[in-house]
């Protein structure tokens, strides 16, 4: 992921989320919101009131990142001062988070059973605890208005707050504790308790009566209890053999991590978000859905089994809106699949970067045409393809927004095609757009995939004319990008792309099988070798260290590692994949197993700590839980061939 993605006023986010691993915070979701807990002081530091970071765009500027979730809270938990030895970790491999110190422990999760942004947070203090302490919360917001309602025999606060539509409702679940010695501690009164997020006020007594059913009479340690017990229900059985319980660990980790990045907020008029998936979870600053990332994550899940979680993934690609905003640069073609990533709401958001342009990513288009290719093959889902999406029926939609766009930007080159210059993989800058090996590549994966799709549906006109395309863009592919038996980035020649991580990726697809030509690419990868001891993305040609991509581009990029594991699989150096793989598996089990999206190679103010440590945004998701998750599922598919 490139910063091009950022504006300037996320650099300080960026900073706060490239901590070292001790310092790594642990997210929590359930597809309504977002909570994060701080090992180091054993308190919740975010609440989300909606599974995305930006909510929709600005009316008055729809270029910028747009309008900000709400947070609630800046920092809640005991109010000991004098605590020490806090921590915070996964409860058996779940969302549920278990904090410690010496005051007590407490427990923080939000429920999959309860279809709303809610945190249920318990503590247990320490027997030696009298009274004098309590739960104690630093509101985000100031609180402009309190209100006590008795419902069902139940005395309940609903909170609003300054420059918030959302309104927070707090249900005590534990025993009471200490009456509040400061104003706005409303929390002091109890060990336990549910803070609901709510859009209006009308919603406090439907929302009262869910919580209640859903919570069943339970004490708050039952509730987790249950919570943990439910998610192991949902659970698939792994089809691999895991080399030790590190691996199991981190499989069963990145297995939530995919279920808690995805939005599951019933569409409704104005948002159409439904089964998004974001990049990363907080405090990574990449929690908003990216196409690319999402099939990353979506594929994953369609692999290991979770049909139904890839089945709304699907159809949120082919529900949101509106989208088509760049058509001006897209030939004139409409289109459904975003160019960049999306708003919370689904509108597609086409990203402002810092020289203030968009971008444009044909890549995304024959992405989501892999993944719709993915998901039938395993799943063979007829009643998918004619389900009513936004655009009509989601074959029609696919063929007509997402495979014609694509074909309709397709330049000639030799005797085939390639596709058009633009931003790829790495979004680039607009200005610098380039013809991308990575795009054309993911687009004759992604047409073949759709002509088999068109099969399915009946259309054998569109596989033909499909199937015709494939053949030129692969005839396209070999004449621009390899040349004089070299495998290269772009077209267009500069060091920058002669040798790229995203051409690990190309080979993986099946594009390039020559074993002299893989062979090749595989040796100058050690020019992308970084001191971390994996490899970065590309050789970058920054020389101005002001600019946040001089120093992104030098650390260590772990969607590259994983690639390039697959790649060693392939050509039968087992050895090698399986050190690069145990690294990543040793480094995540010492930090929550959490998967990052770099670690430190080069280490600098943007990204401090030692080389080695996780930066960048993490937990990643597609690039991290799911990239993972598709290399053990491939190892296990090439092993079962020997």
């Amino acid at each position: 992921m490139s910063f091009s993605r950022n504006p300037v006023s996320l650099i300080c986010a960026s900073l706060f989320a490239c901590l070292p691993a001790v310092a790594s915070h642990v997210a929590t979701g359930n597809g309504f919101g977002f909570a994060v807990v701080s090992p180091e002081t054993a308190t919740v530091s975010k609440f989300y009131a909606h599974p995305y970071s930006f909510v929709q765009p600005k009316a008055d500027d729809p270029l910028s990142e747009g309008v900000e979730t709400v947070n609630f809270i800046k920092a809640l938990g005991w109010s000991d001062a004098a605590a020490n030895s806090p921590s915070a970790s996964y409860e058996e491999d779940s969302h549920v988070i278990h904090a410690r110190s010496s005051a007590g422990e407490g427990l923080f999760f939000m429920p999959f059973g309860f279809e709303r942004a809610a945190l249920v947070i318990s503590w247990k203090p320490n027997p030696a605890e009298t009274g004098r302490n309590s739960l104690h919360v630093e509101w985000k917001r100031p609180v402009k208005t309190e209100r006590v309602i008795r419902m069902a025999g139940t005395e309940v606060q609903l909170l609003r707050f300054e420059g918030a539509e959302e309104c927070l409702l707090l249900i005590p679940l534990g025993e009471k504790w200490a009456a509040p010695a400061q104003p706005q501690q409303y929390l002091a009164g109890n060990l336990a308790w549910a803070l609901v997020s709510l859009e209006s006020e009308s919603e406090v007594q439907p929302a009262l009566r869910e919580f209640n059913r859903w919570r069943a009479g339970l004490a708050p340690q039952a509730l987790a209890k249950r919570e943990i017990a439910e998610l192991e229900l949902w659970r698939v059985k792994p089809s691999v053999q895991f080399a030790g319980e590190k691996e199991r660990h981190l499989w069963r980790q990145s297995e939530v991590m995919l279920r808690i990045a995805q939005s599951r907020e019933p569409n409704r008029p104005g948002r159409n978000n439904n089964g998004l998936i974001v990049a990363s979870l907080p405090d990574g600053v990449w929690f908003t859905p990216w196409v690319r990332d999402m099939a990353y994550a979506t594929v994953a899940l369609v692999r290991m089994g979770h049909k139904n979680e890839a089945r709304a993934a699907l159809l949120a690609y082919f529900n949101a809106r509106p989208t088509g905003k760049m058509r001006a640069e897209t030939a004139g073609a409409d289109y459904q699949i975003s160019v960049v990533r999306y708003f919370g709401d689904g509108s597609e958001e086409p990203f402002f970067t810092m020289e203030g342009s968009t971008n444009i990513e044909f890549d995304n288009w024959g992405l989501a045409l892999w993944v719709l290719g993915e998901y039938q093959r395993k799943y063979e889902d007829p009643a998918l393809l004619g389900t009513p999406t936004y655009r009509g029926r989601l074959y029609e939609s696919a063929r007509d927004y997402v495979a014609k766009p694509l074909l309709a930007n397709l330049e000639e080159y030799g005797q085939g095609l390639i596709v058009a210059a633009d931003t790829s993989i790495w979004e680039e800058r607009q200005k610098d757009k380039k013809h991308f090996a990575f795009s054309t590549a993911v687009a004759i994966v992604g047409l073949r995939n759709f002509a088999e799709t068109a099969r399915r549906a009946g259309d054998q006109a569109t596989r033909i004319a499909i199937l015709k395309q494939v053949d030129l863009l692969q005839t396209g592919f070999n004449a621009a990008f390899i040349r004089d038996g070299k495998l290269r980035g772009t077209l267009e020649e500069g060091v920058k792309n002669d040798i790229d991580g995203a051409l690990l990726v190309i080979i993986n697809f099946g594009v390039v099988s020559d074993p002299a030509i893989v062979r090749n690419t595989v040796e100058r990868m050690e020019l992308l070798r970084v001191a971390s001891g994996g490899y970065k993305r590309v050789r970058s040609t920054y020389t101005d260290p002001s600019i946040f991509e001089y120093w992104y581009e030098k650390q260590e990029f772990l969607f590259v590692d994983f690639s390039l594991a697959e790649v060693y699989r392939r050509l039968g150096r087992n050895t090698d994949a399986a050190a690069i793989v145990q690294r990543i598996v040793d480094k995540s089990a010492a930090d929550h197993n959490i998967i990052p999206e770099m670690y430190v190679s080069v280490p600098c103010p943007l990204f401090p700590g030692e080389i080695g440590d996780p930066t960048g945004a993490l937990p990643m998701v597609g690039y991290g839980a799911g990239a993972y998750i598709m290399q053990a599922l491939q190892w296990a598919k090439l092993e079962s061939n020997y």
